[in-house]
């Protein structure tokens, strides 16, 4: 909401498990701010998130005049990583960030 009001503050921004609305309450959108981004974000969302499954992030995501993508992590809950067999954590966090610094890479290009 900060990058919102203050677009200078930050280049890119990134944002993990976004709680789109509360679980069981999809009517109750939290994107009144997504007019006014006017910042490059990368989201990270589990494809079994509770608070927004990745079909409504997706079509919120079109709210944002910014540069967004959605990097989806499949069968990640809210936390992002669920019970993962040893070594799982590491590379869901290695993916995060390889997709955040690829992200930025293509942000700086387009200014």
């Amino acid at each position: 909401m900060l990058a919102a009001e203050m677009p200078e503050l930050v280049d890119a921004l990134l944002l993990l498990a976004y709680p789109l609305h509360p679980p069981r309450r999809p009517r109750e959108q939290r994107t009144m701010h997504f007019p006014n981004l006017r910042t490059p974000a990368l989201f990270v969302h589990g494809s079994r998130d509770p608070f927004g499954s990745l079909e409504e992030l997706t079509a919120a995501l079109a709210l944002v005049p910014a540069p967004v993508t959605l990097l989806p992590v499949d069968g990640a809950p809210h936390g992002l990583i669920a019970r993962p067999p040893r070594g799982r954590r590491a590379d869901v966090v290695a993916e995060i960030v390889q997709g955040f610094c690829a992200f930025v890479d293509q942000a700086a290009l387009r200014r």
